[in-house]
């Protein structure tokens, strides 16, 4: 498995609850530029439509060779999830504050798979609060290292 992009503001920005693997409906030109990692989710999140899942906003920047069958860089694009799952999912999007954010695109053997995670959004005070304790931990290993040194 290789990951292509990595979205790391899902854990500053939201609660992770749950995540899932989907797979995703791709162009020729689309999967050549993702495998040279010319791709990023940072501004993308995902939408039920009609019992599909769609990714919007993921940018996927033009295959430098594919001149007159060039793909849009910022198109719709589906996902390939099962339908009891994504009817699922849409029960608990109906719920106040949450939403599907793509965290990672990886190449699983051939195939292209994005990993989105069911999240709820964070308040400014729990941004500080888990701040404060990633600043324990690093202190605490810190001293545990200069520790185990002597």
């Amino acid at each position: 498995m290789k990951i292509i992009a990595n979205n790391k503001k899902v854990s500053h920005d939201y609660f992770i609850l749950d995540s899932f693997e989907c797979g995703i409906v791709l162009t020729g030109t689309e999967i050549k530029s993702i495998r040279l990692g010319k791709v990023s989710i940072s501004d993308s999140y995902c939408r039920i439509k009609n019992y599909e899942l769609y990714i919007l906003n993921m940018n996927v920047t033009k295959y430098a060779f594919g001149n007159l069958f060039n793909h849009e860089e910022t198109r719709e694009r589906k996902l390939l999830m099962e339908k009891r799952e994504i009817i699922k999912l849409s029960l608990k999007l109906k719920q106040e504050g949450m939403t599907l954010i793509p965290t990672k695109v990886y190449l699983k053997e051939a195939l292209c798979k994005i990993e989105v995670a069911l999240c709820k959004g964070k308040k400014q005070y729990d941004k500080r609060e888990t701040a404060k304790a990633d600043d324990q931990k690093r202190h605490v290993q810190k001293v545990m290292k200069e520790y185990n040194k002597k």
